[in-house]
């Protein structure tokens, strides 16, 4: 009996192959995955802000020590969804997407769709000091992908078409569709040419005007700057700049730091249990930690510093500006430390705004320091408050270009950009030469799973090693006399170089077709000369899972063999030929750069 949803979309896809050219497909596609991710966007925001609301209204303000109860039960709730539902570890957002294109082809799993829009919220809602980006971005990539392999696009076009998804969901968070698309060229290290400009710009403009439509013009950010830039004021976004970078290398060290300090906990409820405990204490004493912090960053920019800091302990001290200080500052470092633990303790969501809140609270510190200093000076805090945003962002996700524009975008045009320019470069540039790679890349890089800009990388990156590994190569024992093995393997395989495996299946050396080729006539020798007599080790070997294809290419470099054994979980598995690898290297080029 035939399916008829698969003829429905068989017939599809031939009307489409007749009557629609790839290219017109690609951009249409654009749209629809740029609508489709802004709507996951606003769907996330609003079951976010349901739950904050819905607390605030209910038991948050009437009783101050729940603070210490609801990241814990946030935490809970996503542990049994994660259990019982998802079934799998959560991963970090972007740095999943990026895996998922260097290794996996762009095949993302359906479910990866729902669970962040379920997951996330339930983390940030209950106070969990983490951002929404990363998972809209997760989610409007799941969609991407799955879509593309409904209607059969091709790996290159697919991953293009994620960076599509991401550029639309940041477009709609932040309603900066410029920004939107520079973040898929930088994150996702796509090259900037009109084939991918155009479907990253369609996009962007359809993940706006979702935006938009659900939301009208409420701007995440209302601010308008009352105060230009100023030459005299250039040494202070310099010392900004500096400041941020500093700040940017201290919240990578604090992430992978704490991540760390979790891994010997096994239990996922014993990492909830601490995570969700040190989090209440930390939002006790520092309110504004709990969740995303826009509204944080609102009331900074309106000069309203107590707004901003809410209610704590210290409110009899509030106002002493250096008190004030000192909370700002507070901020600044707790946040790194609130959502890495929030992360590490299973909680689901993104460092992108955390990195918005702590670069608007050290850029409002430090206006606060020169205004307060008694030496006369006077600077916009509003505008250090923006601009702190901007170094944390440049040295935290090695993004400059995205941090630029993004605040520029956000303040409506583009008085700031010198000092953007200033305080962003020299963040990216100090943290940069101190990290070599982002909170995003450094696990992938790590496992040779992250594509860059350097295309000969790139390629060797996308290439898997099960594609260039072969079997059929003819093994021999140790103990097995020369008349055996010229019968049993020799005779039989069209290779010149056979494995010695023992009993264990163990690679005990290899044995060269020139080897043995004087000695093939002797009849003499076929009983008493063993295998043991002709063996050598091997130049080099190649551990499947261990090494990565840039490894595998420098083994080949450095040896100069011409086939290198492949060894996997300590047992022989094949073997790897230079000119199968050469080949497999040039292919994939082709596919890449066409």
């Amino acid at each position: 009996m035939p399916y008829p949803k698969k003829n429905l979309l068989k017939r599809l896809l031939v009307w489409r192959y007749k009557h629609i050219s790839n290219k017109t497909f690609i951009h249409i596609l654009s749209v629809v995955v740029g609508l489709l991710a802004g709507l996951a966007s606003v769907t996330l925001k609003n079951i976010t802000y349901f739950i904050e609301s819905s607390l605030e209204r209910g038991i948050l303000f009437s009783n101050y020590g729940m603070y210490f109860i609801l990241p814990i039960i946030g935490l809970a709730l996503v542990y049994l969804y994660v259990k019982f539902v998802h079934k799998e570890k959560l991963q970090h957002a972007v740095s999943s997407i990026l895996f998922s294109l260097s290794k996996r082809k762009g095949i993302i799993a359906p479910k990866h769709i729902y669970t962040q829009l379920i997951a996330a919220p339930l983390t940030v809602g209950f106070g969990g000091s983490v951002g929404l980006l990363g998972p809209a971005v997760a989610s409007g990539a799941a969609i991407s992908s799955n879509m593309s392999r409904l209607f059969h696009i091709n790996t290159k076009t697919r991953s293009l078409l994620i960076a599509c998804a991401s550029a639309g969901a940041i477009a709609s968070i932040f309603q900066s569709p410029i920004a939107a698309i520079i973040f898929a060229v930088e994150v996702f290290s796509l090259d900037l040419t009109m084939l991918s400009v155009l479907p990253l710009l369609l996009a962007s403009i359809s993940g706006v005007l979702t935006s938009y439509f659900f939301l009208g013009n409420e701007a995440l950010f209302n601010f308008t700057i009352t105060q230009d830039f100023e030459v005299k004021d250039t040494l202070f976004y310099v010392i900004l700049g500096v400041g941020t970078a500093f700040a940017s290398i201290y919240f990578t060290k604090m992430y992978f730091g704490i991540q760390k300090l979790f891994r010997p906990f096994k239990s996922p409820k014993y990492k909830l249990l601490i995570g969700g405990l040190a989090i209440g204490i930390m939002l006790y004493f520092i309110p504004p930690l709990y969740g995303e912090g826009f509204g944080f960053i609102n009331s900074l920019l309106d000069g309203e510093h107590a707004v901003a800091l809410g209610r704590t302990p210290f409110d009899a001290y509030i106002d002493n500006i250096w008190v004030v200080i000192a909370l700002l500052f507070g901020i600044t470092i707790f946040k790194a430390v609130a959502m890495t633990t929030t992360l590490a303790a299973g909680g689901a969501g993104g460092i992108f705004i955390p990195t918005m809140v702590m670069g608007s609270a050290l850029g409002n510190v430090v206006a606060k320091v020169i205004n307060h200093s008694g030496l006369g000076f006077a600077v916009s805090e509003s505008n250090f408050t923006l601009i702190g945003m901007a170094g944390l962002i440049a040295g935290v996700l090695h993004a400059p270009l995205t941090a630029i524009f993004l605040i520029a975008e956000i303040t409506g045009g583009y008085a700031l950009f010198v000092p953007l320019m200033i305080t962003a470069s020299i963040s990216y540039l100090i943290t940069k030469n101190a990290t070599d790679y982002s909170i995003y890349t450094r696990e992938l890089a790590q496992q040779g799973a992250l594509l860059t800009h350097n295309k000969d990388q790139a390629v060797l990156t996308l290439m898997q090693l099960d594609d260039v590994i072969e079997k059929n190569f003819k093994s021999v024992s140790p103990e097995m006399n020369l008349g055996d093995m010229l019968h049993q393997s020799v005779s039989k395989s069209t290779r010149n170089i056979f494995p010695v495996v023992d009993e264990k299946k163990a690679l005990a050396g290899i044995v060269l077709l020139d080897d043995i080729r004087e000695f093939m006539f002797d009849t003499s020798m076929y009983d008493t000369t063993t295998v043991k007599n002709f063996m050598r080790n091997p130049p080099e070997h190649i551990f499947y899972g261990e090494d990565t294809m840039q490894k595998v290419m420098r083994k080949f470099q450095d040896s100069g063999a011409w086939n290198l054994p492949v060894i996997k979980d300590g047992k022989y598995f094949g073997f790897v030929s230079k000119s199968k690898l050469l080949t497999a290297y040039r292919r994939e080029l082709i596919n890449f750069t066409k």
